[in-house]
């Protein structure tokens, strides 16, 4: 009977080990689902967006079509965005797409037959209620990516959670915002 006690504390201390481990292996697998689905929501996104950039381009075209080199930058960084399959990718694609559409709103703002056309208002409008999305589906997706990547590297996590094929993972940023977190260098 001494040998009870002993036997029932490893049998106790291996059930406790046992589900914390697997308490953290759900907790880890449910973060990374969550952070695909929130992907997945940006990807849809970006998706929608680049399906409005041609009727944006066709409704520009007829008001300014000597305009071509800035139409064609809006159509190459559409094809860019859609292109993108990593995050980092779709932050590169995402800039550009940027920089393209503020040059052809800047441009449009030389037509007031175009600023007033119907198709083009509808157009604006959905382009920025879909920047909007984006920008709110970018925040949900870093705030998973953080808590994802933070338990990630927490110990004990980290000593099983490559073995779980449980990897960190990138954010999605705007690259314009990371340049300012950047100080400018100065050489002389």
């Amino acid at each position: 009977m001494e040998w009870l006690v002993p036997v029932a504390i490893v049998v106790a201390v291996v059930v406790i080990a046992g589900i914390y481990l697997w308490a953290t292996y759900k907790s880890l697998v449910s973060l990374g689902a969550r952070v695909d689905d929130a992907w997945g929501d940006i990807e849809a996104q970006l998706r929608t967006r680049a399906d409005l950039v041609p009727g944006l381009v066709e409704s520009v075209e007829g008001h300014a079509s000597h305009e071509r080199a800035l139409l064609d930058n809006v159509t190459q960084a559409r094809s860019d965005s859609l292109g993108a399959t990593t995050p980092m990718a779709a932050s590169r694609a995402e800039s550009r797409m940027q920089q393209s559409l503020q040059g052809l709103f800047a441009v449009v703002e030389g037509y007031p037959a175009l600023q007033s056309s119907q198709n083009y208002l509808q157009l604006q409008g959905k382009l920025v209620e879909t920047e909007d999305e984006i920008q709110a589906s970018r925040r949900v997706y870093n705030g998973g990516v953080r808590e994802l990547n933070v338990k990630i590297k927490q110990f004990p996590n980290t000593l099983f959670a490559k073995g779980l094929g449980l990897t960190e993972r990138e954010f999605f940023e705007d690259e314009d915002a990371a340049s300012v977190r950047q100080p400018p260098r100065v050489q002389f």
